[in-house]
């Protein structure tokens, strides 16, 4: 429950009114994710337009490999270094159980994917297409029970979105796991999906326990030579009806966005799938802008996920440099988070409301620089620990850095500009 106490707070680490805060919550271009059943000590962010970009890290296990203390200590470790929400992703082991420790560890929003567990069953036996519209339903409403915040929720993924994908050509075809899963049981049972079919349903559900709705891109290009085709743009047409519906029972509502996009295409995306669903949140995987580095797509997704928070995206969903090669490491979470933080902060400094309070930062750790005042650097640093560690490993004899030493073009020009 958001309450004044709690807009006041929000407003306030946003440096907007809460006038306007509460403005753009009723318009629906701002969402506060919370569950009615409220967790003690729970941090609330604001995600949406005029508010600074927020970031999203993935956790969980997978069939492969179930250790549930080392994702409890990825969620932690993420939290630790900057991460806004945590979305628990898990496919293996006891679901039930790593959902309720992870609620239970953070102090952030927490996000999952029901139709995981409605698909694999709570320890991964089910087959996916044997499902049934009950499972997928009570898998949503088991959530929100838990208390979880916001789900993704791939309702776009329908009969009409599929047929567009038959005929776009693609590579890849469908990367969304969620979407897969949709894709394989519509192609299956021969009948709509459940989640678009009986929409009014799951605005229910959501409504009852304030859950967030996270609109699942489904049909997201998983390379860029799939970006910007008609599966994607009918998907996200799709949303934006969806996102109308979600607005008039009252139910927030995000939209996901895609996770391969060409740097020259990031702008006309963004932009146009902020038209579509009438400037509903924008939450991204990415967008990965080449298919060619793995081991590096935190970087990769970095760079496009800068590029897309200027052009308007909100939210970024953290990528690991183990994307497409294995379940990550807490290291892997840790690199990941950094780089997507570094991203945010990037596009708010020319994010027309974030820019002033954004660029003061990098003001203040020029001046820092200037006066080479070290522990001010690290202070303002996105990684304080990692600055730190990098200027004691190699130290200077002078009070510059061991690059230069007292050779420092800082420290010259500023002694002979006193003289």
């Amino acid at each position: 429950m958001i309450d004044d106490k709690d807009l006041k707070r929000v407003a306030l680490e946003e440096g907007v009114s809460e006038e306007r805060l509460r403005r753009l919550i009723r318009s629906g271009r701002v969402v506060i994710p919370c569950n009615a059943m409220r967790r003690e000590g729970i941090t609330l962010k604001a995600i949406g337009e005029g508010m600074s970009t927020k970031v999203n890290v993935n956790v969980g296990t997978s069939k492969d490999y179930v250790n549930v203390r080392e994702e409890l200590e990825k969620a932690k470790i993420a939290v630790k270094y900057g991460a806004d929400t945590i979305m628990d992703l898990s496919t293996g082991g006891d679901l039930d159980e790593v959902r309720r420790l992870i609620l239970k560890e953070v102090n952030v929003p927490v996000g999952t994917v029901p139709i995981y567990q409605a698909a694999l069953g709570k320890r991964g036996e089910r087959a996916v297409v044997d499902m049934t519209s009950d499972d997928m339903f009570n898998a949503v409403r088991q959530h929100a029970k838990d208390g979880i915040d916001f789900v993704t929720i791939h309702a776009g993924v329908n009969l009409n979105s599929l047929e567009r994908l038959k005929r776009c050509n693609r590579i890849l075809d469908v990367v969304s796991r969620g979407g897969a899963f949709l894709v394989a049981w519509m192609i299956h049972n021969e009948c709509e999906n459940p989640f678009y079919a009986e929409y009014d349903y799951l605005l229910e559900i959501a409504k009852e326990y304030e859950l967030t709705l996270s609109l699942g891109d489904g049909m997201r290009p998983g390379c860029i030579a799939d970006a910007s085709d008609r599966a994607k743009y009918m998907e996200n047409i799709i949303l934006g009806e969806l996102v109308a519906l979600a607005r008039e029972e009252g139910v927030q509502v995000i939209v996901e966005g895609p996770g391969h996009v060409p740097l020259d295409e990031i702008e006309a995306s963004v932009k146009t799938i902020k038209h579509i669903t009438d400037f509903a949140p924008l939450y991204l995987l990415g967008p990965l802008v080449t298919d060619i580095a793995p081991g590096y797509d935190h970087i990769v997704s970095a760079i496009g996920g800068a590029v897309a928070g200027m052009y308007g995206a909100d939210f970024l969903c953290m990528v690991s440099p183990s994307e497409h090669l294995a379940l990550p490491s807490i290291q892997h979470i840790k690199d990941g988070t950094v780089v997507t933080k570094i991203a945010a902060h990037v596009a708010d400094i020319v994010k027309e409301e974030q820019s002033a309070r954004a660029k003061q930062r990098d003001k203040e750790m020029a001046h820092a620089r200037k006066n080479l005042n070290w522990e001010r650097q690290f202070e303002l640093a996105i990684n304080p620990e990692e600055a730190r560690m990098i200027r004691n490993s190699r130290p200077s004899e002078s009070d510059a850095c061991s690059i230069c030493g007292d050779l420092c073009a800082i420290r010259l020009v500023k002694e002979f500009l006193k003289s």
